[in-house]
């Protein structure tokens, strides 16, 4: 984009109140390869509002935001700022017509500070000086502004994902941005970390910002936005008033069918204890505590829900039962000691002993990014004599069998030889959890099952993990949604900095129970 085609966009940005949207996005389509991922599809977006797009996982909500950032040239249609039709054909001309972008996974520098990511790319010269000195004064005045409070000096990786999300929001604001994006913005939040967030798009609204938030939350919807578009397959399928709509008729347009937004399960009927943890110890590389002395068990035919806010020990515990993390104590499974020296880099042992592990981060921890679905389809299980003959592996077997857990699982798109980091987040989970659960585990260890899953893959994930315990199975959930742990559990254990405060049976638990305990006031009851 030219430059004076850039300042024409930026003054033709709309005000608030104004009759002309601030995006309007005419006849946009887009394929990749056969797959049509947006079909001629038209949104205007008003100013000074919160506008969500939601859609199942695979309905074209992230490549159609890609298009208007200028990562993705669409195939045909037209883009119009504040009225004003504008060539985006890279993410500078964007960011040129007063457009940002917070993806869901973040575009950071780790070993940079807060101070040097907000100005990479939008240095005002050679020296570097000058540019931190300006940047370091408009920091201060956005975090006054909006909310956006973070130590311009830390690294990033040595902050939070709620800390970093706020840098990637200042980055936008420091170039100026009009219009903001968010891409699933609340996947890797507490639950804290988002009522922050939303008082902040408050605040951005508030000053005269236009925010689209693309989501599969209709909680978050509902609370957050003014307007909702629906997308389904590729096709925008509605346009709503969020105060004229409601989440049942939202979750039918997304998905084409009613869907339930509870779980529906008999009551269990528990058996032996499979999982025994006594007395479980780890100390990080710094030598802080983050285990101090974790017991508890897990039996047949139930799940039990360890609930807590981020931070406070649940990873290492699946980590160290998983076999990716060393610790002292007990540990059986069946009646059989568990190794803990760890890391057991190829979890053999652990599979032999009946445990599966969907881990947390599918990304780092679940899959390997470059690989095709297919050969993740089968991490962990490679040594399987029906699919292994000697040293060689039978990849037609392989194909065969990720094809079917595709479909099963309802993988968009179902193609196994498609690199795994070219499917959508919850797509990506999708693979993760077919693998684990078709196994059928004696054991499942699963982590934040539901994370940037969509609203029709979430009813299916959760069928699966009650149909796996309605088959005997025991099931250790891990969740930051405590919704999520109410509705699937059926005893709940709550974990405060290293330590479990107190276990109380899922249907009797309420929420201000659980709220005390995660902020490590005991309650002093046992289930």
């Amino acid at each position: 984009m030219r430059q004076d085609d850039a300042d024409g966009a930026r003054q033709a940005t709309a005000a608030p109140g104004s009759h002309l949207p601030a995006i309007e996005l005419r006849g946009i389509s887009k394929a990749f390869g056969p797959v049509q991922a947006n079909k001629d599809i038209s949104i205007r977006v008003m100013p000074g509002t919160i506008h969500g797009i939601i859609g199942e996982n695979g309905a074209g909500k992230s490549t159609l935001m890609s298009i208007l950032y200028g990562f993705y040239k669409a195939d045909a249609g037209e883009i119009f700022i504040g009225g004003q039709k504008t060539a985006i054909p890279d993410s500078q001309a964007a960011i040129a017509a007063g457009i940002g972008m917070v993806f869901q996974h973040f575009k950071l520098v780790e070993n940079f500070t807060v101070l040097e990511n907000v100005i990479l790319g939008a240095e005002d010269g050679r020296l570097l000086r000058p540019s931190l000195a300006k940047a370091r004064a408009a920091l201060k005045s956005l975090a006054e502004e909006y909310e956006l409070n973070v130590d311009p000096d830390a690294v990033i990786e040595d902050i939070g994902v709620g800390q970093q999300q706020r840098v990637e929001i200042l980055k936008a604001l420091y170039r100026q941005a009009d219009i903001l994006i968010l891409d699933e913005p609340t996947g890797v939040l507490t639950p804290p970390e988002a009522d922050h967030l939303f008082r902040i798009l408050r605040n951005l609204r508030a000053e005269g910002k236009t925010i689209i938030l693309i989501t599969h939350k209709l909680r978050e919807i509902m609370e957050i936005t003014d307007t909702v578009s629906v997308m389904r397959r590729g096709e925008m399928t509605a346009t709503v008033k969020t105060a004229e709509t409601s989440p049942e008729e939202l979750a039918e347009l997304m998905v084409g069918r009613k869907v339930l937004l509870r779980v529906e399960k008999t009551p269990a009927v528990p058996g032996k204890p499979v999982l025994e943890v006594e007395d479980l110890r780890v100390t990080d590389s710094s030598g802080v505590e983050r285990l101090r002395g974790v017991s508890l068990n897990v039996r047949a035919g139930e799940v039990l829900g360890l609930a807590g806010v981020a931070g406070n020990g649940q990873s290492e515990l699946l980590e160290v039962l998983g076999g990716m993390m060393q610790a002292t104590g007990k540990v059986r499974v069946n009646g059989q000691p568990i190794d803990l020296s760890g890391p057991h880099a190829d979890g053999q042992s652990r599979r032999n002993a009946g445990i599966a592990h969907v881990p947390e981060d599918r990304q780092r921890k679940g899959l390997i990014m470059d690989y095709a679905a297919w050969e993740n389809s089968v991490f962990g299980y490679h040594r399987d004599p029906a699919i292994q003959r000697g040293p060689l592996m039978r990849n037609a077997a392989i194909l065969d069998h990720a094809e079917t857990q595709m479909q099963r699982f309802d993988v968009r798109p179902p193609n196994p030889r498609l690199a795994a980091k070219n499917f959508s987040g919850g797509n990506q989970q999708k693979v993760v959890l077919a693998r684990e659960i078709e196994r059928g585990p004696d054991l499942l260890l699963i982590g934040q099952p539901t994370r940037g899953v969509d609203i029709g893959a979430i009813e299916f994930i959760h069928q699966q993990i009650i149909a796996l315990r309605d088959a005997g199975k025991a099931i250790l959930l891990v969740s930051v949604e405590l919704d999520e742990i109410l509705a699937l559990s059926d005893r709940i254990a709550v974990i405060f900095d290293g330590r479990i405060m107190g276990e109380c049976a899922a249907d009797t638990a309420s929420t201000q129970e659980l709220g005390l305990m995660m902020a490590g006031i005991s309650s002093g009851k046992a289930a």
